[in-house]
């Protein structure tokens, strides 16, 4: 991983025409910061995303991630499943520290954590991913100032890091199965990724 690059992750670089902006788009299980005036967009199903920025240096930066089922009816950060969302929230906040930003100075953003998934209902897959992260935000003190989290629909997330503006259109029509299927495959590849060693929390 290198630091030195003012971006990171997520190839998925295109023109957004409306926007006149240079634009990145982050997939399941990806993340994206920059500390320029690019755009970051994303499509949400049940999984979550948190958009971070630092309101004085104007770095920010947003990650994609989704908890996998690990069978357990615990709840907080400790459950196994839960370390996929403090190592994807470590991540995000660790390269945005390299960017110069300060996590005393951090706000958060956070979209996602729709009941989209067929067949996936009674997990409540989605308000545990909402779930987890409020109550992660929460112990790290990081403040959320603006939220927009359950309901039935996808949701297609704009985030401008440089002036913390985000956009969110409720996807209320959906054409065909990709949404669904993109978060399946995800959700799929990461349950049966092996599992890494334990991850340290902010302190």
């Amino acid at each position: 991983m290198n630091f030195e690059d003012n971006e990171h992750l997520a190839p998925n670089m295109y023109y957004d025409r409306h926007f006149e902006k240079e634009a990145v788009k982050i997939m399941p299980g990806e993340y994206y910061v920059t500390t320029g005036d690019k755009l970051i967009v994303t499509v949400l199903g049940s999984c979550v995303a948190v958009c971070l920025r630092d309101k004085v240096t104007h770095c920010g930066g947003m990650n994609h991630f989704l908890l996998p089922n690990d069978g357990s009816n615990e709840s907080g950060l400790l459950t196994e499943s839960a370390r996929y969302g403090v190592y994807a929230m470590e991540l995000l906040i660790n390269h945005l520290l390299k960017l110069g930003a300060s996590k005393s100075r951090l706000e958060a953003k956070v979209f996602g954590g729709g009941n989209v998934l067929r067949g996936l209902t009674l997990n409540n897959v989605g308000q545990r991913n909402a779930e987890f992260v409020l109550d992660y935000l929460h112990n790290e003190s990081i403040p959320i100032v603006a939220q927009d989290l359950l309901d039935d629909f996808p949701r297609k997330v704009y985030f401008f890091p440089d002036t913390g503006k985000v956009m969110v259109r409720k996807i209320k029509s959906v054409h065909n199965t990709t949404i669904f299927d993109r978060e399946t495959e995800y959700r799929m590849r990461v349950k049966y990724t092996p599992k890494s060693g334990d991850v340290d929390l902010f302190t």
